[in-house]
């Protein structure tokens, strides 16, 4: 890069970040405080590595007769936009959100490249095995050819956020233990790093009425300006249970079970949100008018440490 297009470069992100301030300063007590951190600097930008909440829909399938049926129709739907404009509603934060499968085909290297670029990492549906496995396992033309072994991701997880890295983990079907224990995060080491403590067994807890959150720790840097009462219904969760040493900062009201936990590791700070931060079990939660704080706020957290 040449040094007038540097300059122009930074001009612009200088502009930017004065579009960010004063907006904070034009808003409340809560956003106010945020400008004058912003402005001294003691609020941190972060780069937010986001897996999952992406899926392929296949269909409908149509059977035509007794030896013909087809899908008819392929859609990519991102469940995680949500979560990305909430993300980046701050104008502090940026984030890069990929399907669980690239993180599953990312080749040696790949991964520790990401540990060492980005600032927080988020695992929302990202059952173990897309730690465990790797493609070339299953490729049978190399299948007595030569040693095959790769960098173990989990071991690379769990020592990155003892370096510094931090990390969430949230909830859905294939997270913490999961439907029928597909989940399977406490059966590694991740349960290390977790800030709760997985379940045996499936840990669904679901309903068509749903479920709020309540909180326990309500002075924490998370829920600051966040109004719990005035949250929508979760339509599930992940039964999850305390884990010692670590804060539960918010439960699911009438269940008892933890719906916000934190704790650190090393150098590293954790959360653990155990419903999904998209549909369906966040249908209703993705347009709360409080979605975006409560998400900034904890990337806010998440790398003050």
């Amino acid at each position: 890069m040449t040094d007038n297009k540097l300059d122009k470069f930074l001009r612009v992100d200088t502009i930017v970040e004065d579009i960010v301030l004063k907006d904070l300063l034009c808003k409340g007590d809560s956003s106010t405080s945020q400008a004058a951190q912003l402005q001294n600097g003691s609020l941190e930008m972060a780069k937010i590595y986001y897996i999952g909440d992406w899926a392929v829909q296949l269909g409908p399938v149509y059977a035509e007769t007794s030896f013909n049926h087809a899908p008819k129709g392929l859609d990519l739907i991102n469940y995680g936009k949500w979560l990305v404009s909430a993300v980046q509603s701050s104008g502090r934060h940026e984030i890069v959100s990929v399907p669980t499968w690239d993180f599953y085909n990312m080749p040696p290297g790949e991964y520790e490249k990401v540990l060492e670029e980005y600032d927080i990492i988020v695992f929302s549906d990202v059952e173990a095995k897309n730690f465990q496995l790797h493609p070339q396992f299953f490729n049978r033309h190399l299948f007595g050819t030569k040693i095959l072994t790769f960098p173990d991701r989990i071991r690379l997880t769990v020592e990155a956020i003892h370096a510094g890295t931090n990390v969430m983990f949230l909830g859905g079907w294939l997270s913490f233990n999961g439907e029928m224990g597909k989940g399977g995060w406490g059966r590694t080491q991740l349960r290390d790093v977790l800030p709760c403590e997985c379940l045996e067994v499936e840990d669904l807890r679901e309903s068509t009425e749903g479920f709020v959150a309540e909180g326990a720790i309500p002075e924490h840097p998370i829920l600051n300006g966040i109004d719990l009462s005035s949250m929508p219904p979760v339509l599930g969760f992940n039964i999850v249970k305390p884990r010692p040493g670590c804060d539960v900062v918010a439960r699911w009201k009438g269940e008892g079970s933890p719906a916000i936990s934190v704790g650190q590791f090393g150098k590293g700070r954790v959360l653990a949100y155990t419903s999904d931060p998209a549909p369906h079990w966040g249908c209703n939660f993705v347009f709360w008018d409080m979605y975006a704080k409560l998400w900034t706020n904890a990337c806010d957290w998440l790398v003050s440490g």
